[in-house]
């Protein structure tokens, strides 16, 4: 009976103490992290730290374009963009070796039944044992085979256009992941600072009820006050954990946890004019090249189909031995090194029209290459317009929200006082209070918008 109180009351006392521990600012990270310190604006934000063998690490810190250098070497969709890219090009190097002649060395032995004549029962046989050893230079000639060369250097450009379309879309989700996790943990920062608003002000309104200033309502209001914002500090601290964890799928390849990322928002400067974005657009566009080489790559299977019913030459040069005897002479003192040389030429003549319908495939993909190209032209417009005006409105919304904020901090300082002096009731401080981590927090969301809207802006132009 002992044992079963003793046990009680020990669960009873570690629920206690992790209700304690919940409510101190920063606990509840989770295990095995730690909460992140808030330094912000330009400093590097250390990550939580580790309990395991990477606490005994400094904490890489990773700049943007470290991020994106390492997201290029373990994205599986933008390696697999150059995978296409390479195999591309290996198709070009097997259609340019086919142009040229090749060399090959045949050895062979024939056996043929004898039947008392010389070549035994087979007459297209030189003899009962025939030896063969012969070196062959091979050369096809075709229309074709150059029309083929230029398809595949057509299909390799292609590979290529998609490879950048590859590469400016990572940009976007790195962008997206990486200042998601900088704006986590300034939201993090943001909730730790009205956790410590809402305990001062907690301590404030006790100590106005017990000098018998305002009335007891109040003090519930602020403890009320204070419990909402020690639950909001636990969830900026799981959106924190949860964006780094994307964030280090994405970067490494044996999930590493022990980084840090450094905090580059700012005002960013103005922006081009819509004229220079779109001449950029127009020479940069990577799904507009998509579609002008895929045109050209239907243009080039419409011109194979149609060489496949042309005429077609092989030339063949054999060099060697093909006699009764391996040997270079054979038992009389004739050399059986030798050579010979053919030339075939085909023409084809009925296939049933299986040519000309080959023909007509390769016209159909070449009008519907047609159709896609002037889409690309129309959504280009589309998307420029619209990417361009998202830029320019994030931008232009920066100010306000900074401004929004700073005097969203003033407001919450003043109230405070007068709130203090008995001019102010307790609703306009919690009013206040939640005003200030609303604009904070929608100074950081406007940050990471005018972000990953310029990188959508950049997937159209390039750089600018």
């Amino acid at each position: 009976m002992f044992t079963t109180v003793c046990r009680r009351f020990a669960g009873q006392t570690r629920i206690v103490l992790l209700g304690i521990l919940l409510a101190v600012p920063g606990y509840g990270q989770g295990q095995p992290q730690t909460a992140a310190p808030s330094k912000v604006n330009g400093q590097v934000l250390t990550p939580a730290a580790t309990v395991d063998t990477d606490s005994t690490r400094a904490p890489l810190v990773l700049t943007l374009q470290d991020a994106l250098t390492r997201a290029k070497a373990n994205d599986p969709q933008f390696r697999a963009a150059l995978t296409e890219l390479g195999v591309a090009h290996q198709d070009v190097v097997q259609s340019r070796a086919g142009l040229l002649p090749n060399v090959n060395y045949n050895m062979q032995f024939i056996y043929t039944q004898g039947n008392g004549s010389p070549s035994g029962r087979y007459a297209a046989n030189n003899g009962v044992h025939e030896y063969i050893a012969q070196g062959n230079v091979h050369q096809a000639l075709s229309p074709g085979m150059l029309a083929e060369y230029r398809r595949v250097e057509v299909t390799e450009a292609l590979a290529r256009a998609k490879s950048e379309i590859a590469t400016r879309g990572l940009v976007v989700t790195v962008v997206q992941a990486y200042y998601g996790y900088v704006v986590a943990q300034r939201k993090y920062a943001t909730a730790q600072k009205a956790a410590s608003e809402a305990d001062r002000f907690l301590d404030i309104s006790q100590k106005l009820q017990n000098g018998g200033e305002v009335a007891r309502s109040d003090v519930i209001k602020a403890q009320i006050q204070n419990q909402q914002q020690r639950r909001e500090l636990q969830e900026a601290i799981l959106v924190m954990n949860k964006s780094r964890l994307d964030l280090a799928v994405l970067l490494f390849p044996n999930f590493e946890e022990n980084f840090s990322v450094v905090d580059d928002l700012r005002l960013p400067d103005p922006l081009p004019s819509f004229a220079e974005v779109q001449a950029a657009a127009t020479k940069n566009n990577p799904e507009l090249r998509v579609a002008l080489v895929s045109l050209r790559q239907t243009d080039q299977e419409v011109k194979v189909a149609r060489t496949a019913m042309l005429p077609s030459l092989s030339l063949d040069y054999f060099y060697g031995i093909d006699a009764t005897q391996f040997a270079v002479r054979d038992r009389s003192g004739s050399r059986n090194l030798g050579y010979s040389a053919t030339a075939t030429l085909q023409l084809p003549i009925w296939s049933w029209g299986a040519g000309y319908s080959k023909v007509k495939q390769a016209d159909l993909r070449r009008q519907q290459a047609h159709v896609e190209l002037s889409f690309a032209q129309r959504r280009l417009l589309a998307d420029l317009r619209s990417f361009y005006d998202e830029t320019e409105t994030s931008r232009a919304q920066l100010e306000s929200l900074s401004q929004t904020a700073e005097l969203a901090s003033d407001s919450l300082r003043l109230t405070t006082l007068r709130y203090q002096a008995g001019e102010a009731t307790v609703l306009e401080v919690v009013d206040a209070q939640n005003t200030l981590t609303l604009a904070r927090n929608a100074y950081d969301d406007g940050q990471v918008r005018f972000q990953v809207a310029l990188a959508n802006l950049h997937t159209l132009t390039g750089s600018f």
